[in-house]
């Protein structure tokens, strides 16, 4: 699917350097993973695209590995309400090893 509005497409999505071989090489670094997505969910929703659109263009590029539609609103929600970091928040508790 190539997109004719904003800049970027599908097709360019797969060349940002992030996501060279992202789908296929996935391993234990998710963290890194997840903050990349969220930084193009964010790029996204600076030009302007629908979370459907942007929901889109990741499932096509990132295949299983896309984040849920449902998440994809959450962090524009996040941004639409001036919250513009793609960091995680930290939590309580032990952290996870």
């Amino acid at each position: 699917m190539l997109l004719e509005r904003g800049v970027c497409s599908c097709a360019k999505l797969q060349d940002f350097s992030c996501y060279r071989g992202r789908k296929e090489s996935i391993s234990g670094d998710t963290c890194d993973f997840n903050m990349e997505t969220r930084t193009l969910i964010k790029f996204f929703f600076l030009q302007s695209k629908a979370p459907k659109e942007i929901h889109a263009i990741l499932k096509e590029t990132l295949g299983e590995h896309a984040p849920l539609y449902a998440t994809v609103k959450n962090w524009m929600a996040q941004f639409k309400r001036g919250d513009f970091s793609t960091c995680d928040v930290p939590r309580h508790g032990d952290p996870k090893q």
